[in-house]
């Protein structure tokens, strides 16, 4: 296994910090970075599979995005504390993530790929979408 490099990269933006980390936190990840923008963070990870697929005659890219309640400071108050199903904003922004991501793979790449967007905390200021 090759040992990840840590990359740190910040830019002003509208007058806040746009901050991107990539190579400290989930580290079994193919792929992972930090997205800080003000007090809103998102952990992005990406992991694909080693071989493709046989018979497929597609690309296997699932994306999902969450934001959780605990990353607003809410509590789901049901029973069981679970947060549930997706819910619209949040399958509209894995498609906004899926449509431009997916051509930059090559033609007839079959591998098995998943891209897991998490909203880790969440201003009022800034939509972490």
């Amino acid at each position: 296994m090759s040992k990840k490099k840590y990359l740190n990269e910040a830019i002003k933006l509208g007058g806040k910090e746009l901050t991107v980390e990539s190579g400290k936190v989930a580290k079994q990840a193919d792929g992972s970075v930090v997205i800080r923008y003000g007090d809103t963070m998102l952990l992005v990870t990406a992991v694909s599979d080693t071989s493709p697929r046989e018979g497929l005659n597609f690309f296997p890219l699932t994306v999902e995005y969450r934001e959780s309640s605990y990353a607003a400071g809410r509590i789901p108050g049901n029973y069981f504390r679970r947060e549930g199903r997706p819910n619209e904003k949040e399958v509209l922004t894995c498609r906004l993530i899926d449509r431009p991501v997916r051509p930059l793979f090559p033609a007839g790449y079959r591998n098995e790929t998943q891209i897991v967007a998490t909203v880790i905390s969440a201003d009022s200021d800034n939509d972490p979408d």
